[in-house]
């Protein structure tokens, strides 16, 4: 769209994510190709990767990873990753997402998947919830498939798949979960064995602690929290709509919904802090699987924004010994 526009409707800027989506006063939607995280990518050769297309329908990618010195004809845990963005923005190829995945895959010892999912407000919820049950499915035909994938099937281990997901993939990640239930049957022969919720974007229409009294400057301040819901909820929603609160009044109770094990982690100056926390409470009351990691100080999303810092490291191994613990048999 030209910025010389004769309507002043169109040239009147509505809606700004991070420099990379603006959203226009006639409805016009204009996305930068270049990342918000303008950091340099670090692949040192160590880790395999490539990309794959998981649905044909919407054009979507989702990205593979491997250690290169995996033992011939041993299988490593399959680990997904779906990125972060408030489900306005963000891409598995941008440089942060692809350095976690890097660390991910060599230090955790895992095949790591990093799907894309479509995104709002183009496309609001529960859009970006149904591509990451697309991706999972897209596994399952692989390990099904009499014409797998080769780079992927050697190395995979199916039977022993976690998923993650940071901020909005967090998010997807508990619906996964909620979805699929425990031992995720309608994957078979799939079988996830753990979730893990990273600074899970959750919201409401009752502020938290967290929420109003959390620095203005924070790196995702209220402002921003708040924009990303006005673009993704479906329209005529509000933020407690069922995929945006878990705990809503129009939500399904998850007491009697059998989980597999979920680790919740959250930085203990995040906006967000306190509804990671009350998930990670009730479901842990209602006697799931739970465990909360709080790190103190940490902001949202430390741990792409600053891969090497000694928290980012403390987090890497919480994931490691948590997924280890998790592995079950084969």
């Amino acid at each position: 769209m030209s910025d010389t526009s004769s309507s002043d409707s169109k040239a009147t800027l509505v809606e700004e994510c991070r420099g990379v989506l603006h959203v226009y006063g006639d409805g016009s939607i204009v996305r930068s190709s270049n990342p918000s995280f303008n950091v340099p990518v670090n692949d040192d050769g160590a880790v395999s990767w490539k990309d794959v297309v998981f649905d044909p329908v919407h054009d979507l990618q989702l990205r593979l990873y491997k250690p290169l010195d995996s033992a011939a004809g041993s299988k490593l845990p399959v680990l997904f990753y779906f990125h972060g963005g408030g489900f306005c923005i963000g891409s598995r190829t941008w440089p942060n997402c692809q350095n976690y995945c890097f660390q991910l895959a060599s230090r955790i010892r895992a095949v790591v998947v990093a799907p894309d999912y479509r995104l709002a407000p183009e496309n609001r919820l529960p859009a970006a919830i149904e591509d990451g049950f697309l991706a999972l499915k897209w596994l399952q035909a692989q390990a099904v498939s009499d014409e797998p994938d080769h780079w992927l099937h050697h190395v995979a281990d199916f039977s022993r798949v976690f998923i993650s997901g940071d901020s909005a993939g967090g998010n997807i990640a508990h619906h996964l979960a909620a979805r699929l239930g425990f031992g995720s049957p309608q994957l078979a022969p799939v079988r996830v064995r753990g979730y893990v919720l990273l600074a899970p974007f959750f919201g409401g229409t009752i502020r938290t602690k967290s929420e109003a009294e959390g620095p203005k400057d924070a790196f995702l301040n209220l402002e921003l929290i708040d924009r990303f819901w006005r673009l993704s909820i479906p329209v005529g929603n509000t933020a407690d709509h069922p995929l945006v609160n878990p705990f809503g009044a129009d939500s399904e109770s998850l007491e009697a919904t059998n989980l597999d094990p979920i680790l919740v982690v959250a930085g203990g100056s995040d906006l967000l802090k306190d509804r990671a926390e009350d998930y990670a409470r009730r479901l842990k009351e209602w006697g799931k699987d739970i465990e909360y990691v709080e790190f103190g100080g940490q902001q949202h999303g430390f741990f792409t924004i600053d891969p090497d810092s000694e928290p980012s490291n403390k987090l890497m191994l919480v994931i490691k010994e948590f997924i280890e613990e998790h592995l079950g048999t084969v």
